[in-house]
């Protein structure tokens, strides 16, 4: 990723080769759908002074709007000096390509599992806030109950917190005041499945296995890592959420929810 917004920038500014706004613009673009919070700034940047692609305050609030979701502070100032414009459309190469599925995958094609009364108010505030992410429901839940067990003040040996279990960085990351709120919380978990779901192009097991060991890991590894615990937690998710591929319920979000 680094190495992606160097080279992009070198081809924005010119430093070392020739200057190339339209190739630095693709960069950019190739790491904001990647989720880089600064690769969403600079393309946010780019589209709201019209270098190397069209002007478009909109897609430049949006842009400004991912990245500040992710706590980027220069976005966060120009995102709140822009008119909101939640209707904007990301540019074609941040929105993930069909998902192939099976012509003869059911609907409904699994018993959802008979999770604890406790989880009972937990599934009403995933499933009001889920689509919105356009995450599954179902597989927050399974999520929740490998993570947590459905326990809001659940604390893991590395300091993972809440019913998503977020690490500290990723709470900051996603803008997660108190992570032991249960909907502060679920909107964090949410927003990280969601990128890694389009990071992924919706292979749930790479998404499982990012959310446990990091998405670095996976990348690293070219796909699920060779630790146990990851493997054991890919394992456990796909008992729960049997479908291979997550489903989209559209190309891309209307816009990142609003906290």
């Amino acid at each position: 990723m680094t190495g992606l917004l160097a080279e992009a920038a070198q081809l924005e500014h010119g430093e070392g080769m020739p200057r190339d706004p339209a190739a630095a613009a693709a960069l950019y673009c190739q790491a904001a759908r990647l989720g880089s919070a600064d690769g969403q700034y600079a393309l946010g940047w780019m589209a709201a002074n019209g270098r190397g692609m069209p002007r478009d305050d909109a897609l430049a609030w949006r842009l400004f709007s991912a990245a500040a979701d992710q706590g980027h502070v220069q976005a966060t100032r120009l995102v709140q000096a822009l008119p909101p414009r939640e209707d904007a459309s990301l540019p074609a190469c941040m929105v993930p390509p069909p998902l192939p599925l099976r012509v003869d995958l059911d609907p409904d094609p699994w018993d959802r599992p008979d999770y604890p009364d406790a989880s009972v108010p937990v599934r009403r505030i995933v499933e009001r806030l889920a689509p919105a992410y356009e995450v599954d429901p179902d597989l927050a839940m399974a999520v929740i109950a490998v993570e947590s067990g459905f326990r809001a003040d659940a604390v893991s040996p590395k300091n993972a917190q809440g019913l998503m279990q977020l690490i500290p960085e990723t709470a900051q990351r996603f803008r997660v005041s108190n992570p032991f709120d249960p909907e502060s919380n679920v909107r964090g978990g949410l927003a990280y499945l969601r990128q890694l779901l389009a990071m992924f192009d919706g292979d749930v097991r790479l998404v499982a296995a990012a959310y446990n060991a990091g998405e670095g890991a996976v990348l690293r590894h070219r796909g699920v890592p060779p630790y146990r615990e990851t493997r054991d937690y890919v394992t456990r998710i796909a008992r729960l959420y049997s479908l291979p591929v997550h489903r989209y319920r559209g190309s891309a979000p209307a816009a990142f929810p609003a906290r």
